[in-house]
């Protein structure tokens, strides 16, 4: 499984249009290479490089499966974010460039997890079910 964006490539500089110094709204994502047997997709975004430890920028789970997430949408169930928010928290590094990781996991099933959902939780039920999984890194300094 591949993912990719249009928007910037691996290990490159987000664009500011994703980050808090922008509009804030996700990047679109194109997922290659799907599992045949896949029943649906998560998605983890996450800061390692934050001063608090790693921090959760978004969490989406029991995404259909689809090829492409389109920029600014929500496509399946948000989880909580480390700001206790569900939805798109983007790139906002207090200081020096950080690295965002965006994963994408495909699964043989749907979780049975309520909209609260944390990465840990969702981590937790995935255990067992992940078929596959792929990442795109992005870069992000404030200007």
């Amino acid at each position: 499984m591949q993912l990719t964006s249009s928007a910037f490539v691996d290990n490159g500089m987000i664009p500011v249009k994703y980050t808090c110094q922008g509009q804030d709204i996700n990047p679109d994502l194109i997922i290659e290479g799907i599992a045949e047997n896949t029943k649906s997709l998560a998605l983890i975004m996450d800061d390692p490089d934050a001063p608090i430890g790693t921090w959760v920028h978004w969490v989406v789970f029991d995404i259909p499966v689809i090829g492409r997430i389109e920029e600014n949408t929500i496509p399946g169930k948000q989880g909580k974010n480390t700001a206790g928010r569900l939805n798109y928290h983007g790139p906002c590094p207090p200081s020096g460039t950080h690295r965002y990781f965006f994963k994408i996991y495909a699964l043989d099933s749907f979780l049975d997890l309520d909209k609260y959902a944390t990465k840990a939780e969702l981590e937790s039920s995935m255990q067992g079910h992940i078929l596959d999984q792929a990442q795109l890194v992005g870069l992000y300094k404030k200007k």
